[in-house]
C-alpha cells in the first residue's frame, strides 16, 4: 500500500512582492532558495555557536530513540549550558550523557518566562541574532515569534500542525520534511494538534488504516533554504544531519482571533476552540437518547457540518 508522494515546489530568487502576490494566497508549502539570510549560513559552526552564546542554560529534550513522540512523551527534559549542549548535539556517541551514549538532543528555544513570553531569538540569543537576516515577508505587527532550534543527526519530530504561518529557515545541516494538507486531517488520527502516526515512512496500516488515504508531500532542505509552511499544514521533520534552524511565525488572521495567553503559538483560534466545546456539549446531549437515535442524529449533525462548513473548491 504505497502512499503517493508529491514533492514541494522549490523556487529561487523570490522577492517579497512576488511571494505576497503569487505564492502566499495559494496557501501551499514552497521551498524558497537563494534568500539573503546574513552570515549565519557560513559562520555557524559548532565551535562558533558554542563560543557565541557561552554557558547560558537551556532546557532541552533528550531521547534514547530518534523518533520523538509528544503524545507518549518518550523523552525527558534536561538543562545544560548552551556550549556543552551544542557540543553534545553534534556528537553521534557521547562520553557524557543522561540516558544512553547514543541519545538524541533537541532544543526548541523558549521565552524568558515560557508562560508569559514568546520565543524571540533577538532576546534569548542576541549574539547569534546579529548574524541572521530574517526574511520579513509579512507586516511587522503580524510577527509572533522566532524559535531557535538545534537537532541531533537522525532526530525525527512528531507530525503536527501550527495555527500560524511560518518560515522554517534551515541555516546549517540537512532536513527532510514530510507534509500533509489540512484537508487530510480525517486520515491522520489526531490527538489535539498532533498525529498518532509516528512513523510516516513505515506506518502501521492495521492500526491506522485510513492513513493510506493521506497524500504525502515531501521536500529536502539544505543550509540557506527556507520552507514556507502555511497554518494548518501538518509536517514531520527529520534532521538528516546535526543542524540549526529558525522558525519564524506570524499571524495570518487578525490578532483578536488568537488566544492572548498562547506563548507557544499552538492553541487553536478562539472561535475554533469555542466551536469544539459546543460540539462536545452537543454530543453529550445526544447521550440522553438510545443508541439507534443517537446514531441517526449524529449522522445528521455530520451532514449539517459538511453542508455548512466544508470547502468545495479543494484541488
Amino acid at each position: 500500500r504505497e502512499q503517493s508522494v508529491e514533492l514541494v515546489v522549490s523556487l529561487a530568487g523570490v522577492t517579497r512582492e512576488r511571494f505576497l502576490r503569487d505564492i502566499y494566497p495559494r496557501r501551499k508549502p514552497v521551498v524558497l532558495k537563494g534568500m539573503e539570510l546574513g552570515t549565519c549560513t557560513t559562520k555557524w559552526t559548532v565551535d562558533y555557536l558554542s563560543q557565541a552564546e557561552g554557558s547560558k542554560e537551556v532546557k532541552i529534550h533528550v531521547s534514547t530513540v530518534p523518533e520523538m513522540d509528544f503524545l507518549s512523551k518518550n523523552f525527558v527534559y534536561r538543562t545544560l549550558p548552551f556550549d556543552i549542549f551544542v557540543q553534545r548535539a553534534a556528537e553521534v556517541k557521547h562520553t557524557e550523557y543522561f540516558l544512553s551514549e547514543d541519545e538524541k538532543y533537541y532544543l526548541r528555544s523558549l521565552g524568558e518566562d515560557p508562560r508569559k513570553d514568546i520565543a524571540d531569538i533577538r532576546k534569548q540569543f542576541p549574539v547569534l541574532a546579529e548574524d541572521i537576516q530574517i526574511p520579513e515577508y509579512f507586516e511587522k505587527e503580524q510577527f509572533f515569534s522566532s524559535v531557535f532550534r538545534i537537532s541531533s543527526a537522525g532526530l525525527q519530530l512528531w507530525t503536527h500542525y501550527d495555527v500560524m504561518d511560518n518560515f522554517l529557515i534551515q541555516i546549517t545541516g540537512k532536513k527532510r520534511v514530510v507534509l500533509y494538507s489540512p484537508q487530510d486531517a480525517p486520515y491522520l488520527y489526531l490527538s489535539g494538534t498532533k498525529s498518532e502516526v509516528l512513523d510516516v515512512d513505515n506506518p502501521d496500516f492495521d492500526k491506522y488504516p485510513l492513513f493510506v488515504k493521506a497524500k504525502r508531500y515531501e521536500c529536502y532542505l539544505e543550509g540557506g533554504d527556507v520552507l514556507f509552511i502555511p497554518a494548518l499544514w501538518f509536517h514531520n521533520v527529520i534532521s538528516e544531519e546535526f543542524g540549526v534552524g529558525l522558525n519564524v511565525f506570524w499571524k495570518h488572521l487578525p490578532s483578536e482571533c488568537y488566544d492572548k495567553n498562547d506563548t507557544y503559538g499552538n492553541k487553536d483560534p478562539t472561535a475554533a476552540s469555542r466551536a469544539m466545546q459546543i460540539l462536545d456539549r452537543a454530543l453529550k446531549t445526544l447521550e440522553e437518547l438510545p443508541e439507534e437515535y443517537r446514531d441517526f442524529y449524529a449522522r445528521r449533525m455530520v451532514l449539517r457540518i459538511q453542508e455548512k462548513a466544508y470547502r468545495t473548491d479543494y484541488k
